[in-house]
């Protein structure tokens, strides 16, 4: 354990956390409230993507858990909720088999790849800044509140020009919603075709 001050009972917490009755243990919570009852020498990390739960004796076997992650194809060994690219980051929110719900943030000046997808559909909602959206042959702003589509196979690229992180929902809906699926015609990061 590590990483902060232990209180009276021998507890390291970090986040949203409420301990009753527990001793020498560490909780990391960082998306959502964690409490522990009548409880002693335990790790608990709480992501966005998973949470973790062993006994302080155990902590070194949390690598067997990776393993079979691994071994089972899961999700979750190769995919985050949040997710930091060079331009800022998305928190992929919600996901079922044909549409995906994504917030994404993009720092003051940085722009997605110009890019298509053949597989999905993807409709922005400016939640707060200013974007310069490009879309096909078209360039236009949009502010708070105001919405872009952007079908199946056409060209696009979403920009912040203001001096405020751009935040947007983005809903995508499709037959295949892979960040593999994406076909990049300019990119100033040097990224290529399916490269996330």
């Amino acid at each position: 354990m590590g990483g902060g001050a232990r209180d009276a009972d021998g507890n390291v917490t970090r986040g949203d956390v409420i301990a009753v009755e527990t001793q020498d243990t560490y909780v990391d919570a960082s998306t959502r409230l964690v409490t522990t009852v009548g409880v002693n020498d335990l790790v608990v990390v709480e992501t966005a993507d998973a949470v973790l739960a062993t006994s302080t004796a155990r902590v070194q076997d949390v690598k067997a858990v990776v393993d079979r992650l691994n071994a089972g194809r899961r999700p979750e060994s190769r995919m985050h909720r949040k997710v930091y690219r060079p331009w800022g980051y998305y928190d992929a929110i919600d996901m079922e088999a044909r549409f995906q719900v994504k917030r994404i943030t993009i720092r003051p000046g940085a722009s997605i790849s110009l890019q298509m997808h053949h597989h999905r559909a993807e409709h922005w909602v400016v939640v707060s800044g200013i974007a310069r959206v490009h879309r096909g042959d078209e360039v236009f702003l949009l502010t708070e509140n105001q919405s872009a589509y952007i079908p199946v196979g056409v060209s696009h690229r979403l920009t912040n020009p203001g001096k405020i992180p751009l935040e947007i929902i983005e809903v995508q809906s499709g037959s295949y919603l892979g960040e593999d699926d994406i076909v990049r015609f300019e990119d100033v990061y040097g990224r290529g075709n399916g490269e996330e």
